[in-house]
């Protein structure tokens, strides 16, 4: 299990991964519950997506009150709380501002299937209202909205993803982004071919392992830091 400084760099290097990837961009936050509390690890408000360090990672509670650090948090942290008071399964949580995917929540268009690492998103949900997940009402419909899945699309917006761990939380981000990149690319040729539910099964146990979901954070996090 990792210690608490070792779950910062994992946050300040996924968050760094994905905004290089377009997944997040400004506004966009990762967190991590603190095992043993109801405390949660996230960037901060104010931090430099594109040049986080482990100084910008800040310690809260599950009401957005300051526990270890210096600065306040996302204003949208409730996206966080909430989601961790519903699952207790889940161990980290990132919302993100992607690129692609967002052109299909905004056209309500569904992100299908369509290629094999697609398999492991589950049913993709879809939040329908245009917000901002500010306050707490807003984050526990937004947890209600998600249920038991992996991945929700906020309309017009960007996605949460909730995972059993930072690692799986970053792949599920990546894969969300390259399949709704590759559904649209197909589209301008034709109809792209979408997986079967059995195809999905079949795929989702074949690649929802630990060694092979490394896999994709270790490629990611070398050209990090090449």
């Amino acid at each position: 299990m990792e210690t608490i400084e070792q779950k910062k760099q994992m946050l300040v290097d996924a968050i760094l991964m994905m905004e290089r990837a377009q997944v997040i961009d400004f506004n966009g936050h990762f967190s991590c519950r603190v095992p043993g509390a109801d405390h949660m690890l996230i960037n901060s408000g104010k931090s430099v997506r594109s040049a986080l360090t482990v100084e910008d990672i800040v310690t809260i509670d599950f009401d957005g009150n300051l526990v270890e650090g210096d600065a306040v948090p996302p204003m949208e942290f409730h996206i966080h709380s909430e989601m961790y008071r519903a699952r207790p399964d889940v161990n980290a949580v990132v919302h993100t501002h992607p690129l692609w995917s967002t052109l299909f929540s905004m056209a309500g268009v569904p992100v299908q299937p369509v290629i094999m690492q697609a398999a492991v998103l589950g049913e993709i949900r879809l939040f329908p209202k245009t917000a901002s997940i500010n306050t707490k009402p807003l984050g526990a419909e937004l947890a209600a909205a998600m249920g038991r899945h992996r991945v929700i699309m906020l309309k017009s917006h960007g996605s949460m993803i909730a995972a059993e761990g930072i690692v799986e939380a970053f792949v599920l981000g990546f894969y969300l982004e390259e399949t709704a990149q590759r559904q649209h690319m197909a589209m301008q040729i034709g109809s792209p071919t979408v997986l079967s539910p059995e195809q999905c099964a079949v795929i989702n146990g074949n690649l929802w392992k630990p060694n092979l979901l490394r896999k994709v954070w270790d490629y990611h996090q070398g050209k990090l830091h090449r």
